[in-house]
């Protein structure tokens, strides 16, 4: 006669996240698998295992939603075709749970209670009680932001890739300086200025052309005297 299993599943690395789920003994391990993907806000697409375990959780036979071989060569038993009673034999049994391979979503399973008596009206298997809230199935990573090279050759190129306008700006703002700087300084001079550097240049010219002049005079004079 069938009784009934309470076990309390936890994520592995969100211990305060549990789910308590009934299930009769004689269900299989792919109807446990089920409702723990629901219980959980998971789809139940990707393939899954559980490990019999002893108290210091570590893994023993494998069932798996998939055809897999173990270490030891031999194939694992199939959740379609393994009922919990074949496998539960103590009444505290500690199961390891992986699903999802890829992302390695790791599980706690932990016999709580073995109810003798089945509910008639009862669906099983049955999520009885939800504790906090799932992390989502799929982790999403935020894109790390671009860095404009300071290289205007390198900057133009992965503008050219990305299609990122602002780097294509970036550049286009460092060719502008020189030209700005050139008229900013013309302009930041006064016209008064200019002038008064021009009319002292021509000044200077002329006191040297005077100086000069007096020379040849000199020269003149003392050669009269001889």
């Amino acid at each position: 006669m069938a009784v009934v299993y309470r076990f309390r599943i936890t994520f592995e690395d969100y211990d305060e996240v549990f789910r308590d789920i009934e299930i009769k003994s004689n269900q299989s391990f792919q109807d446990f698998h089920s409702c723990i993907q629901t219980a959980i806000g998971f789809d139940g697409k990707k393939p899954a295992s559980f490990y019999m375990s002893n108290d210091n959780w570590i893994k023993g036979r494998e069932i798996s939603t998939d055809s897999r071989t173990g270490k030891d060569g031999q194939p694992s038993a199939l959740t379609v075709d393994s009922r919990l009673c074949d496998f539960v034999a103590d009444p505290h049994q500690k199961i390891y749970y992986v699903s999802d391979y890829d992302a390695n979503w790791t599980f706690f399973i932990e016999l709580m209670k073995i109810v003798p008596q089945v509910t008639a009206k009862t669906d099983y298997p049955v999520c009885v009680k939800v504790h906090g809230e799932a992390p989502k199935q799929v982790q999403h990573t935020i894109a790390p932001k671009v860095v404009v090279a300071e290289d205007d050759e390198f900057a133009k190129l992965m503008s050219a890739i990305t299609g990122d306008s602002a780097i294509q700006d970036v550049v286009d703002e460092a060719d502008e300086p020189a030209e700005e700087l050139m008229i900013e300084t013309e302009e930041g001079v006064d016209e008064d200025e200019l002038t008064g550097m021009g009319e002292e240049g021509e000044e200077e010219e002329m006191a040297e052309g005077e100086e000069e002049s007096g020379y040849e005079s000199a020269d003149e004079d003392q050669r009269e005297d001889y």
